[in-house]
């Protein structure tokens, strides 16, 4: 897969950086173990945070800029990061969806950063391309509907947007028949270290609980050396 990033999320968010991993997987039911591993994140969430001190995240509070800069507005369609711990925080339940879903909410919950989670046989094409979304611009969000992206910034493929910070797409959403899985970990904060880190434990997760095998090596595509058209 080739990325490349628009010079116009540039603009906004000059130091972007991404870390991208893909996996050849077996999703399965949620285990046991997994969802341990995610009351143990909430409980972990709760204990440290409010609503408050979540602007204050680096993770959160660069995608928040991010938003303002390309005129969307982060607190009417929150980042996924933030959204999935404010929901926390209100003492609702995460949904429980799959093995690789759940995971990759795991890693969202842990670092606060919008993770995309894709199919990689659903996705037109070898390339990916971060721009920005275009008003009227058809786009249906996972059990969301068609969601207004005109503003956000957006992975697209030959066909069209495939993520968001907000929500990734129905037609490139990770299945109960997903056999190879990419994963694109958001960076609007710049930092390279926290988006590894993050990418590297949701490679121990697809080992520990999908059986995947190596999943080799995680790119890090960094906005300057990744410019692309508007």
């Amino acid at each position: 897969m080739n990325y490349s990033v628009s010079e116009t999320i540039l603009q906004a968010c000059p130091q972007y950086v991404a870390a991208v991993l893909e996996a050849e997987v077996k999703n399965t039911a949620t285990p046991a173990d997994l969802w341990q591993e995610i009351e143990a994140a909430t409980a972990e969430v709760r204990r440290i945070h409010t609503p408050d001190t979540l602007k204050d995240l680096a993770s959160i509070a660069a995608t928040r800029v991010a938003y303002r800069q390309l005129g969307k507005d982060p607190s009417r369609y929150r980042p996924s990061g933030e959204a999935l711990m404010r929901r926390v925080l209100q003492g609702k339940p995460l949904y429980r969806i799959d093995a690789l879903v759940d995971l990759v909410n795991l890693a969202s919950l842990r670092s606060g950063y919008s993770i995309g989670g894709f199919d990689r046989d659903r996705i037109d094409g070898d390339t990916l391309t971060l721009g920005v979304g275009r008003e009227g611009e058809p786009y249906e969000g996972i059990g969301r509907g068609a969601l207004n992206i005109a503003g956000m910034p957006v992975w697209r493929d030959a066909t069209g947007g495939v993520g968001t910070p907000t929500s990734d797409n129905e037609r490139t959403r990770i299945t109960a028949g997903t056999r190879r899985l990419l994963v694109i970990v958001n960076g609007y904060d710049g930092d390279a270290a926290g988006v590894t880190a993050t990418a590297e434990f949701i490679s121990r997760l697809l080992r520990r609980y999908v059986g995947a095998g190596d999943p080799g090596d995680i790119r890090l595509i960094r906005g300057n050396e990744a410019k692309s058209r508007p």
